[in-house]
């Protein structure tokens, strides 16, 4: 809304190219994975948020459309213990309204997150570009990212209240980001609201916002993410690119709390957001297939695809392993021909570092008691030297 204008396993057989943050060149890997978008994805999930009705605070709506996210992870292969609900209130409404997140932890960074957000809330109407349109671009980014190790955690969260104010993500960053110990370390925040376009209109080019605001730390962060946004478009997709200030919608919340973000808006930009009138049929769904084709380069390049030594590479080549699996009371590590010196980490699916053990002249075989684990899934982490191996870990 704006007020005025496998990691656990692999997708496919090849492995991706390095690409450094500060280093951006086509990548055939990358747009084999944005040629997977689909447009009938994008339609079919615009017409069913349409369906869900006004998606007000305190509405049944709203709360349906809240479980139609959750099943739409959920059916992506996210895990509940990855999808966490933020409940909160607000001055002047004793709604509970709920903000989605889903966490897809890193394999190098576990904790430090980029952060792709858009509201689902909408006022006066359905809100199917507003913010419908946000939401589709969202989800296709986490149905392709599921299965793709990245060296950074990703929180995909979908945002309420929005419309009366930013309330969800001015919570979010309150209760969550700040009340973190430490606080939680975001790398960029990338907003996506009211990306569908103008029916009847020459939809080919997408805004993309930097921070112009106050606090002004982070600005010049925002523009060169910002610029490396401009050029993901371009590169995974056939969309051209406006630069423009970034105002108005949740990741401001993030703004003000220091953060650096970046983000996309319509350059058409529709007369019926925010009235009866914001369907579908006054939108262009190819343009909003478009962006998510730009939105899904994009996040492949900020959350930085890792070429990590997979399993049997490590097996094979270092003749180590993590036993047994699953596991019960106790694990080992077996470091193979690895250093001698090396750290263990055990991180949750919410990207929480459990349990770290760091050997010196370690043993073959060194125990890890795990028997006041709770029981799920986790990833193990070895790193020795230069050297980082990770395996998914199920505790029974």
């Amino acid at each position: 809304m704006k007020n005025s204008t496998f990691f656990f396993s692999v997708l496919f057989t090849i492995i991706f190219s390095s690409q450094s943050i500060h280093c951006q060149v086509y990548n055939a890997n990358y747009a084999a994975v944005v040629n997977q978008c689909s447009s009938s994805n994008i339609l079919n999930n615009l017409t069913e948020y349409e369906a869900l009705g006004v998606k007000r605070r305190g509405t049944v709506a709203l709360d349906n459309t809240l479980t139609w996210l959750k099943n739409k992870y959920l059916s992506y292969g996210y895990t509940a213990s990855q999808i966490t609900e933020d409940s909160y209130t607000y001055t002047g409404s004793t709604a509970v309204c709920k903000n989605l997140v889903v966490t897809k932890i890193g394999t190098v960074y576990p904790n430090t997150f980029i952060i792709i957000d858009g509201h689902y809330d909408s006022i006066n109407g359905t809100g199917t570009n507003d913010n419908g349109s946000g939401l589709v671009c969202i989800l296709e980014v986490a149905r392709l990212l599921k299965n793709i190790p990245t060296k950074y955690s990703i929180k995909f969260i979908n945002f309420s209240g929005e419309e009366d104010g930013l309330h969800g993500s001015q919570h979010f960053v309150s209760a969550v980001v700040n009340a973190t110990i430490p606080k939680m370390d975001i790398k960029l925040v990338f907003n996506i609201d009211e990306v569908g376009g103008v029916a009847g209109m020459v939809n080919n080019t997408i805004t993309c916002e930097r921070d112009l605001s106050s606090p002004t730390s982070n600005n010049a962060a925002s523009a060169v993410v910002t610029n490396e946004l401009i050029t993901c478009v371009g590169l995974y997709s056939p969309l051209n690119t406006f630069l423009d200030r970034a105002y108005a919608s949740d990741y401001m919340s993030f703004q003000s709390n220091n953060e650096v973000i970046t983000g996309f808006f319509e350059r058409n930009v529709t007369t019926h957001k925010h009235t009866p009138t914001d369907f579908l049929i006054n939108m262009d769904p190819t343009y909003n297939y478009n962006v998510a084709k730009a939105a899904i380069g994009a996040m492949l390049h900020f959350s930085v695809v890792d070429t990590s030594l997979t399993n049997e590479e490590f097996e094979s080549s270092f003749q180590g392993s993590i036993y047994p699996n699953p596991a019960n009371d106790l694990l080992y590590v077996n470091c193979g021909k690895l250093d001698r010196n090396y750290t263990f980490k055990l991180i949750d699916l919410l990207g929480n570092t459990i349990l770290t053990k760091s050997f010196e002249i370690a043993s073959q075989n060194e125990p890890i008691l795990i028997s006041d684990l709770p029981k799920g899934i986790y990833l193990g982490v070895i790193e020795s030297g230069n050297n980082k191996y990770t395996k998914k870990i199920i505790i029974n």
